[in-house]
């Protein structure tokens, strides 16, 4: 068995030095001061002297490695035992050509494929424990932010499709009663909309629904939609 080491860094690679110090004490701040996070780049060691980590490049694998605790472009910070693996060093090897193909350097993301999502992948094929949660808690802050957005812009255009639907069935029921009452309706005496001695609708139901411009007969959510829902109520957002 061997020990599985995690490299935290301050990610300090911007070319403007005030950015640099700046992303320094946010780091202070929230971990060491609050303990809630901060802004790091993380690598994982296992057998030998380097630390394997992840990064953006246009070709290729993204998974790199460096001599521990050496890499030029971070700030380092500490260094935490996430515990001892019991694979060889073969396979651990045979894991690291698995995820060099699986994580290419074009697929990077801030907030959902960063070093530290690599490092919690690759900690977990080596039986250890993931990474601390305040090491990739503003990724992962973000990316539930994102989350919530998604989640809230689809309801609304559920509820605005659910709106047009319901709107097009009443329109249909109402077009209905109008079109086959048609002769009941002109065999009354309704100049004045207060006589209906014909037995159907009075003649300002028939009057609303020809007046009314008909909806698109889609079933979904378009331009057109929209602009009938507003119509129907401007309170509703386009």
């Amino acid at each position: 068995m061997t020990e599985v080491m995690l490299h935290i860094y301050d990610v300090t690679n911007s070319d403007s030095e005030k950015a640099n110090n700046t992303i320094v004490q946010i780091n202070k701040i929230f971990k060491d001061g609050i303990g809630i996070g901060g802004i790091f780049h993380s690598a994982v060691q296992v057998y030998g002297a380097d630390e394997w980590s992840f990064g953006f490049c246009e070709q290729g694998s993204g998974v790199f490695n460096c001599p521990s605790g050496k890499n030029p472009m971070y700030t380092y910070r500490e260094c935490i035992v996430l515990g001892k693996t019991g694979l060889s060093i073969l396979k651990v090897n045979q894991i690291l050509r698995e995820l060099s193909r699986e994580w290419p350097g074009d697929c990077y993301d801030l907030l959902s494929k960063n070093c530290n999502h690599f490092c919690d992948e690759f900690c977990e094929r080596l039986g250890v424990s993931k990474l601390p949660g305040w090491v990739n808690r503003f990724a992962n802050a973000g990316d539930t932010a994102v989350e919530i957005a998604e989640n809230t812009a689809f309801r609304l255009r559920q509820a605005k499709t659910e709106i047009v639907t319901a709107s097009k069935v009443a329109y249909q029921f109402l077009a209905g009663i109008a079109s086959n009452t048609t002769t009941s309706v002109s065999m009354g005496t309704d100049s004045s909309g207060s006589s209906n001695k014909g037995g159907g609708p009075p003649l300002w139901l028939k009057n609303l629904v020809a007046a009314g411009a008909k909806p698109s007969s889609s079933s979904t959510l378009e331009n057109g939609d929209d602009d009938f829902l507003h119509n129907l109520s401007p309170d509703i957002p386009r």
